[in-house]
């Protein structure tokens, strides 16, 4: 009896601690971004897989035939869904902070910890619409599962990765410049549209794509499609995209160390 009741008694560990405070965010992220409903939730996660749609019909509209593989559907889609999930973590990322600042006057909640919060909530929800995306393209007879699965989700891994380390460097910039928030829309525009969504960037002049592979998006969308087609003829720098996110992260943290808490 009395070893159960040591048991009971026992305080937690430091890490069943901060796995409250990090469930406890979490869920308060949730709630406070989608309206405590489902249905908040569920615009969300629609949102993205419904700018696909919308996408493939610009296509159709325009006559503009697949520049890879039959389907115009799985072609945008390869593209758009690394591309969003790059845009989607790093803003809202970079939003965490300023969204939960007031938690930080508490000894127990850090920076770092909303963040990871906030990661957490935005790989959940790009997970779901991924799924959702690959459940559409199966019932409208489009093969999702590419011909190589592991290259797949090597590629949606390193857009998370980028997103979490731009995002991090974006928290340091908005510390002392809050403008930033703004002014990193028309970066993600900026990337959004020159990272290959519509067209295959390697057919483009080779001054040019030269340029543009050194945006690490624009090969991690060419990274997603060799998972689909392997003969696309495009090589893909892995080891340049992985010290990027890595590089990015790196630098983020390290602000997140030093200049953001003292300016907080």
């Amino acid at each position: 009896m009395a070893v159960a009741a040591d048991e009971i008694l026992r305080a937690p560990s430091k890490l069943e601690t901060y796995a409250h405070v990090i469930r406890a965010l979490v869920l308060r992220d949730m709630r406070t971004r989608f309206g405590g409903s489902h249905w908040g939730y569920a615009v969300l996660v629609l949102w993205p897989v419904a700018h696909i749609f919308v996408m493939v019909g610009v296509m159709a509209f325009r006559g503009q035939p697949s520049p890879m593989g039959d389907s115009p559907l799985l072609f945008v889609a390869t593209g758009c869904v690394p591309a969003l999930t790059f845009q989607y973590i790093s803003r809202e990322v970079m939003k965490a902070v300023s969204a939960n600042k007031p938690l930080l006057y508490y000894p127990q909640v850090k920076i770092f910890d909303v963040m990871l919060a906030r990661l957490i909530v935005e790989i959940v929800k790009g997970f779901t619409g991924l799924l959702i995306v690959i459940c559409i393209l199966a019932s409208l007879g489009v093969n999702p599962i590419p011909v190589e699965p592991s290259m797949a989700i090597g590629a949606y891994c390193s857009a998370i990765l980028i997103g979490v380390g731009i995002g991090a460097v974006n928290i340091g910039i908005v510390s002392f410049f809050p403008g930033w928030q703004l002014g990193y829309v028309i970066v993600t525009i900026s990337v959004y549209l020159t990272c290959g969504i519509f067209y295959l960037p390697h057919l483009l002049p080779d001054q040019l794509y030269d340029i543009m592979k050194w945006n690490p998006m624009v090969q991690i969308v060419e990274w997603t499609r060799l998972a689909y087609e392997p003969n696309l003829g495009v090589e893909v720098d892995y080891m340049y995209v992985l010290l990027f996110g890595l590089s990015a992260l790196s630098i983020g943290l390290l602000m997140e160390r030093t200049l953001v808490r003292r300016l907080t």
